[in-house]
């Protein structure tokens, strides 16, 4: 077989199965396996009889020709071929998605005791048929444009088709330096990685789109932190998360190359993007520029809306950050609302609140501008003024579906000139009061109509006690029965459990994160393990997540956690 040309010797396709010892993941000689990016028929058991495959990015685009790994300002490519670089010590296996490995990867969950998978989860090995890439791209960081930034502590690992005929971008992050790592090591710790391996999976099951984690692993290597930029550094564990996602292009891909001037990569890029994940854009269409930006336009509303509807702040909603397929990428310093607050801001690093939760609609309208900026030079001026109107109706279309999903979950049906302000009325009480976000809704899916109009709240319903002080709680409580009354062919029954569907129990808060957290730099990973499986159903009471106090007030020491972009 041949090599490509720009590759170092060591990747040469013919001498692959020579890496088996000591870098790649290879079967027997006379084993039976699929082809690279090829789906197995069933499960595989073993990793010998599941292949990936970096052809598909490999093959449309030039990539850095600079072979060492060295940080570089890096141009006129989209990848930069590196390595992971292997923890030292040992390497603990913390958790694994079933859901991920079944349902998407076409492993069999036996898969996860070989060593085979933990050294591919950990950076350890590569597998066959994959060439492990970094992403080079920019981006707008706090508002300023910060030049090339790129996988600074990532490698894309491979690309799986799965047998439902579904492309997936397998990516390690914590992995080791790359070109891309500007003063960084090349690492993530513990802390944040537990964070981001639940969230994904949390997000996953709360319906918001977002990249996926397929395993999370720890090593006893020391990397420091200084977690809260105070001075004071200390020691912490290094991890590894697999992340998996249709596609980790976002807006900053784009910009990279428009600053820098490479027009004729951007339109390669923004074609490729378009043809593999944009099947409703004609590719022979002179206006497939603007139909994909429009796009982008209503899917970005719909995510930062779907993030308002369960309290979810990003926290860095950087371009970097922003996918260009409008779902969750990158958690950092990312939180839930406890008390309804819209200035409630997860990172402590976040000194202007720039990226406060009531203010992630108006974030995703720049990110957007920058997005338009970017795509400019390959529009002629008919279709920049078309693109200028399609970004002016982002605003209308985020507060329709912001207003959609509001209603939904306080279970109001058809239309009525006064929902807005009924939503609005509600929030502004919650506020005041300080009513914990997610269970105000879940509650108001639980206590029945009667209860309500008699003001009785049962002590169960804490939340709602809370609300309850307010002086215009009943005032609130009126408009809403009445609402409620409204609903053609409704029953109260049929209401709370309609309700019930759309409002959390569960959702991955603050202070339980880093109760797991705590458990899991002593090598205790059940509380790890018990979120993943009590987050994937958050819509359904749980004993075991009950017992463990994930409904109840949070604690008091909660409402001192801080959340920091280190990580």
């Amino acid at each position: 077989m041949c090599w490509r040309p720009w590759l170092p010797a060591c990747l040469a396709w013919s001498c692959v199965a020579a890496l088996c010892g000591s870098r790649g993941l290879c079967p027997a000689p006379n084993a039976s396996r699929p082809q690279p990016g090829q789906c197995p028929r069933r499960r595989a058991a073993e990793l010998c009889a599941w292949a990936l495959s970096s052809d598909s990015l490999l093959d449309p685009f030039p990539v850095d020709a600079i072979q060492e790994n060295y940080v570089r300002n890096v141009r006129n490519c989209i990848f930069s071929v590196v390595y992971p670089t292997p923890f030292k010590s040992r390497v603990h296996l913390v958790a694994v998605s079933q859901d991920v490995l079944e349902n998407i990867l076409d492993l069999d969950i036996s898969v996860k005791g070989s060593p085979d998978f933990l050294e591919l989860v950990s950076g350890g090995k590569v597998i066959f048929g994959s060439v492990p890439l970094a992403h080079r791209y920019g981006g707008h960081q706090f508002g300023s444009w910060a030049g090339q930034l790129g996988d600074g502590r990532a490698h894309l690992i491979g690309v799986y088709t799965n047998r439902h005929g579904e492309r997936w971008e397998l990516q390690l992050k914590g992995s080791g330096k790359t070109p891309y790592s500007r003063n960084g090591d090349g690492r993530a710790v513990l802390r944040s990685s537990v964070r981001e391996f639940l969230c994904s999976e949390a997000m996953h099951h709360l319906g918001i789109p977002t990249s996926r984690a397929a395993s999370l692993v720890v090593s006893d290597d020391d990397v420091w932190r200084d977690q809260f930029y105070n001075g004071n550094i200390k020691k912490e564990r290094g991890a590894i998360v697999l992340r998996v996602a249709k596609s980790w292009f976002r807006i900053g891909s784009l910009e990279i190359l428009a600053h820098s001037g490479e027009l004729d990569l951007l339109r390669r890029l923004l074609d490729f993007i378009i043809q593999e994940h944009f099947p409703s854009i004609a590719m022979n269409d002179s206006n497939r520029y603007l139909e994909f930006f429009s796009t982008v336009v209503s899917e970005t509303a719909n995510l930062i809306s779907s993030w308002m509807s369960v309290g979810f702040a990003h926290g860095v909603c950087n371009t970097d950050n922003f996918s260009l397929l409008s779902i969750t990428i990158d958690y950092g310093p990312f939180g839930f609302m406890d008390s309804y607050d819209p200035d409630f801001v997860p990172n402590t690093s976040d000194d202007e609140r720039r990226y406060k939760i009531g203010n992630q609609a108006s974030v995703g309208l720049f990110n957007l501008s920058k997005l338009l900026q970017a795509l400019k030079p390959l529009l002629d001026p008919r279709q920049k003024q078309l693109a200028s109107q399609i970004l002016e109706g982002y605003g209308e279309h985020y507060h329709s579906r912001f207003t959609e999903l509001f209603k939904t979950k306080l279970g109001l049906l058809g239309e009525n000139e006064n929902d807005n302000y009924l939503i609005a009325f509600l929030l502004k009480i919650m506020e005041d009061t300080k009513a914990d976000f997610t269970m105000t809704f879940r509650e108001l899916s639980e206590i029945t109509a009667d209860q309500l109009k008699e003001l009785h709240i049962p002590e169960e319903f804490w939340a709602l006690q809370d609300l309850s002080k307010h002086k215009l709680f009943s005032e609130w409580v009126t408009m809403y029965l009445m609402r409620l009354n409204s609903n053609n062919g409704d029953s109260d029954a049929k209401r709370r459990t309609r309700m019930a569907t759309v409002n959390p129990r569960y959702i991955l808060r603050n202070w339980m994160a880093e109760s797991a957290v705590q458990k899991a730099n002593l090598n205790d990973f059940s509380e790890v393990e018990l979120l993943e499986q009590v987050l994937q159903q958050p819509f359904q009471r749980q004993e075991a997540a009950e017992r463990a106090g994930y409904s109840l007030r949070p604690p008091a020491w909660a409402r001192h956690l801080k959340v920091s972009c280190s990580s």
